[in-house]
């Protein structure tokens, strides 16, 4: 009588073991990719160039630079805008590299990882 269900010798098929090396490779190289953003640092200004943001690849900023003409004590409000802007505009910055980076694995049909990078 034949026997039903199960595999052969009990492993996995062929496929089921190609998936399963692609997945740990493509895990692997979504590691490298993410310490990679870590290493990145990202740059963006407003009020041009009066407001300079620095930002790492992790979202944390680095380093803020304000030129000395910007900082009226008359109107805090304007350089509390363009440290917004600034700060926005990076953040997208960051946003775009990490959806290029995770593109590479996903072939541009997004599902991306929130939080991975």
């Amino acid at each position: 009588m034949a026997k039903r269900g199960g595999f052969p010798g009990g492993g996995m098929p062929g496929n089921m073991a190609n998936l399963m090396k692609q997945a740990q490779k493509m895990q692997r190289q979504m590691e490298e990719q993410a310490k990679e953003m870590e290493t990145k640092e990202f740059t963006a200004t407003a009020g041009g160039g009066a407001v300079e943001v620095t930002m790492s690849g992790t979202k944390k900023i680095t380093k803020v630079k304000l030129d000395e003409e910007v900082v009226d004590p008359d109107d805090v409000e304007m350089l509390e805008d363009l440290i917004v802007a600034a700060v926005n505009e990076v953040l997208e910055k960051v946003d775009e590299a990490s959806a290029a980076a995770m593109s590479k694995f996903t072939g541009g049909m997004g599902g991306g990882m929130p939080g991975l990078f």
